[in-house]
């Protein structure tokens, strides 16, 4: 195998405020995909996952639980990697920012940047998320809310230090227009450009003293560091990174990263705080940061008193390990949120698992089995449908290794798919039953039977950086190791003589939706019973707070007009980030309406959507954009916003009353 390198590859620490649920482990299987496809390529893999445990939002739950911090996250970190461990990560760290050299640098750092003038004292007066840890403008915020999670935020003033953003700001416009790679989908390093460099960066606090769970600044311990500062620089000092440049073997070798691999909430401190910290460091960029999208619940917000938390481990209980892997692997587009829930994952399980590729492997070793006592040999009697399977099957690598090489993961493991699906209506077209009936077609059966093994040969050594253990057990029972990543895009790697397994395993069997259904049940009452009756009466989906207005007439209501709607085209609002400029058809006109919804959903998503519309509201200029009605959404508790839609397909126009 050819030696193409090192690549270095992470995951966001992740948060010890709690147990992750699957859309947190959802991060951690794509990058052990990627980098055990790196691996088979021939790359020098470092792998580097942990978590983030300092924070004031982890003081509060300590507080709460009646627990010194430590404890907490030491339990909770805990977890974390139990969970990564399941899922069968191939992490070669798990770095914890509670790790007394992490720690150590910290420290250092904070130092260095502070007597290099980066860093000066001051006082902070603005807002403050505590669920992301992060600081806001007024500016900023959206519908007064923290416009990463929308949740609330708090006022703060509290003498703190700040680092000089605007030093390093345009150095980091040049970087990323001269490295498009750099940030990735490009629609995130559009929304970084348009939203937070150009407009300007204000200057970045640095530092906390209205909280103590965290690393003390050495010259003035009353400050800790700020959470971000503390948890980004994991990636150089969980890989030896030293302040005073005495950096370990690893880190000479290692860094940049070649991947960060982050959610899509998060790609603001990662794409502009930690490399100006680099810059500052005097440190090279990481070569590039991918954004990844969400993977949201079908069943809409998790609550534990709702029993709809879905955790990684209580799907393997069900499902198997590699058939979460592949769900959340084959589920999530490049770009976009992919959803999950129990049903579509029992569907996955009958119809790919199962069928697709579980009925191929068992009834091609079987046929094996029944005609050659197990004994596969090639007989050379080539056909034309023998010449189309094998080039596709060659192919597939190229095809697989093109689609990882831009990270489209999902994609890359449908490829495999499709050589499963090949194979399957291969032996459609052979028919292999109708062959062994004729006592002189035997040399050919047999070519058929070893074109079909060495298929999936390759299709499983393929499919080892996405589902390891079921590529293993497809491998096994073919009696082959794994094909080497160069011997792929050749057809003929297994050896003809050699012999199949004489007892083939299902590898999937097929669910039974109800039953399933009801171990779902029996998950759901069981995190119900573990919550407060308190709890779980504030969480209730019903239980949101509503403040009664002034009150109207029924002439005054009489006066709205209510319609149905259809979005014809729709675009951003150059001057917003929080806004969407619709064009609405109304029955056999089209009116223009400027939405704050820019968070909820993008202008791809409106186009074609049936939308309730006040009509007659009085036009007015928005971010200097013409609006001339407004479509109707619903809030929850949280800020969360949902556009109103008619129950059933009504025309546009059609009268609301």
């Amino acid at each position: 195998m050819s030696n193409k390198g090192k690549y270095y590859i992470t995951t966001a620490i992740a948060y010890t405020s709690g147990k992750p649920h699957i859309g947190n482990t959802y991060e951690i299987i794509l990058a052990d995909a990627i980098a055990r496809f790196r691996r088979q390529e021939g790359y020098d893999v470092f792998f580097m996952t942990g978590s983030d445990e300092h924070g004031q939002k982890i003081q509060i739950k300590a507080e709460e639980a009646g627990i010194s911090p430590k404890e907490l996250v030491d339990r909770n970190s805990g977890e974390i990697r139990r969970i990564w461990d399941l899922m069968d990560t191939s992490y070669d760290k798990f770095m914890r920012t509670t790790d007394a050299d992490h720690e150590a640098q910290v420290q250092k750092i904070f130092k260095k940047l502070y007597d290099q003038g980066d860093i000066y004292k001051g006082t902070y007066e603005g807002w403050y998320c505590t669920s992301d840890e992060a600081f806001w403008t007024d500016s900023q915020l959206v519908d007064g809310r923290c416009p990463d999670c929308g949740r609330p935020v708090t006022r703060a003033s509290e003498e703190a230090y700040f680092f000089r953003m605007s030093k390093y700001v345009d150095r980091l416009i040049e970087h990323i227009k001269s490295h498009p790679e750099f940030i990735q989908p490009v629609s995130r390093k559009n929304e970084m450009m348009n939203n937070f460099l150009l407009p300007g960066l204000q200057d970045l606090c640095v530092s906390r003293t209205s909280f103590s769970w965290g690393i003390p600044v050495t010259f003035d311990p009353k400050h800790v560091v700020y959470v971000w500062l503390d948890a980004l620089t994991n990636y150089i000092t969980g890989i030896g990174y030293d302040c005073d440049g005495n950096h370990s073997d690893r880190y000479k070798k290692y860094w940049p990263a070649d991947l960060h691999l982050i959610g899509k909430d998060i790609i603001r401190f990662h794409t502009i705080y930690w490399p100006i910290f680099l810059m500052a460091l005097g440190q090279p960029l990481p070569k590039q940061v991918f954004g990844h999208p969400w993977l949201l619940q079908a069943d809409g917000k998790m609550s534990k008193s709702r029993g709809n938390v879905i955790y990684a481990d209580d799907l393997v209980d069900i499902f198997g390990v590699d058939a979460v892997r592949y769900f959340v692997l084959h589920e999530m587009p490049f770009e976009n949120d992919g959803v999950i829930s129990w049903e579509l994952m029992a569907e996955r399980v009958n119809s790919d698992l199962a069928n697709t590729m579980g009925n191929l492997v068992n009834r091609t070793i079987s046929m094996a089995n029944k005609y050659f006592g197990g004994l596969v040999e090639d007989k050379g009697l080539e056909e034309p449908v023998d010449r189309e399977l094998k080039a596709y099957a060659a192919g597939t690598v190229q095809r697989v290794t093109d689609k990882m090489a831009d990270l489209h993961v999902a994609d890359a493991i449908t490829e495999v798919f499709h050589l499963f699906r090949r194979s399957n209506k291969y032996i459609d077209e052979t028919m292999p039953w109708a062959l062994a009936k004729d006592a002189d077609k035997q040399d050919r059966l047999a070519t058929v039977l070893y074109n079909l093994v060495e298929s999936i040969a390759i299709g499983a050594s393929l499919l080892k950086s996405f589902m390891p253990s079921t590529a293993d057990q497809i491998l096994d029972q073919l009696n082959i190791g794994q094909i080497d990543y160069d011997r792929l895009s050749t057809f003929g790697n297994y050896p003809s003589g050699n012999r199949v397994t004489d007892h083939p395993q299902i590898l999937f069997a097929r669910l039974d939706l109800e039953e399933t259904m009801v171990k779902v049940a029996e998950i759901e009452a069981g995190q119900k019973s573990l919550v407060p009756e308190a709890e779980e009466e504030s969480d209730r989906a019903d239980a949101v707070h509503v403040e009664t207005r002034e009150e109207i007439s029924f002439d005054d209501f009489g006066k709205m007009q209510f319609v149905v709607g259809q979005v014809q085209s729709c675009e951003p609002v150059a001057k917003s980030k929080k806004l969407l400029c619709s064009q609405v058809a109304i029955g056999d006109r089209t009116v223009q309406i400027v939405s704050g919804i820019r968070k909820w959903y993008s202008a791809e998503e409106m186009v074609g959507k049936k939308v309730m519309v006040l009509l007659n509201l009085a036009p007015a200029r928005l971010a200097g954009v013409l609006s001339e009605g407004m479509i109707l959404c619903a809030e929850d508790a949280e800020g969360n916003v949902v556009l109103m839609s008619p129950e059933k397909d009504l025309p546009s126009g059609s009268e609301i009353s």
